[in-house]
């Protein structure tokens, strides 16, 4: 089984959908009527959810004339909020065909079909012609990535000149083991969490010029501290939440990423880098 099959396996467990619609009517939501807030609870599978992705976007300037591809995409709520905040065109990527399947249907039910679609593919092989967009965004997919360079690379080859790349990952920031199973691997040998220079050095190398960057330890440990405070409560989880993506294993994979970083092993960074032109 190639690496690409185990993390198809690990994030398309199947009914992804069908779990969203429930929890949607447990809600008192009706799919074909949503807009993308009653979504947010399961959009934004990353540290710090809508903040961060906000953070990223107003860092990236995206402006309504622009076209932005979100590599690594998953259920496509970040390409869905871009499109909704900023108005812009939005193509996203993901490896697991389930993620696009349930992209394009949640994006039919928030009506919004037309500003932004999905197509499964490779972040290191994106059917995407040279200089397609304008920017790109990075949201917690590198951890999956072990050639580094050859995304940095791909990213530069469809970006247009003067385009700008907003990386939002999660990094090592010191030696030290983590837990699996975490949320983006249940084993190790699908996880390649590298340090913040190893994600400079491969955007240096393909051609960027590195902008701006941003520690989000804040990010990470408020949204730690909520998880676990709501993990305490007790009572079950809600209707819809980051759990509905992890299946199962949700309560360890939580814990684990959980004391990688509050014992700063991993913490989230964002790093933007342009295309010169």
């Amino acid at each position: 089984m190639s690496l690409d099959d185990v993390l198809v396996g690990h994030y398309g467990e199947g009914g992804l959908l069908a779990s969203i619609e429930a929890g949607l009517r447990a809600m008192g939501k009706t799919p074909g009527r949503l807009q993308i807030d009653d979504l947010a609870p399961v959009d934004e599978f990353h540290i710090g959810g809508r903040q961060a992705t906000t953070l990223l976007g107003q860092h990236l300037a995206v402006q309504p004339d622009m076209a932005l591809l979100d590599v690594g995409c998953g259920i496509g709520g970040p390409a869905r909020f871009f499109a909704t905040t900023f108005g812009c065109r939005v193509t996203g990527v993901d490896l697991t065909p389930e993620y696009i399947d349930v992209a394009r249907a949640l994006t039919e039910w928030t009506g919004l079909s037309a500003q932004a679609g999905f197509d499964v593919g490779s972040a290191l092989d994106m059917p995407f012609e040279d200089a397609s967009f304008d920017r790109a965004t990075l949201l917690h997919v590198g951890m999956n990535i072990e050639d580094k360079a050859g995304l940095a690379r791909e990213v530069f080859r469809v970006l247009r000149p003067g385009g700008r790349f907003g990386v939002y990952d999660v990094m090592r920031r010191q030696t030290g083991a983590i837990e699996y199973p975490v949320p983006w691997s249940s084993l190790p040998t699908t996880s390649f969490v590298d340090t913040p220079e190893t994600y400079r050095r491969a955007l240096t190398d393909a051609g960027f010029e590195l902008v701006e960057e941003h520690d989000r330890r804040d990010l990470a440990e408020q949204f730690v501290a909520a998880l676990l405070a709501r993990a305490a409560e007790g009572g079950g989880p809600p209707p819809l939440g980051l759990h509905v993506h992890m299946g199962k294993e949700a309560p360890r994979k939580i814990s684990n990423m959980a004391a990688a970083v509050r014992a700063g092993i991993i913490g989230p960074m964002e790093i933007v880098a342009a295309k010169p032109g």
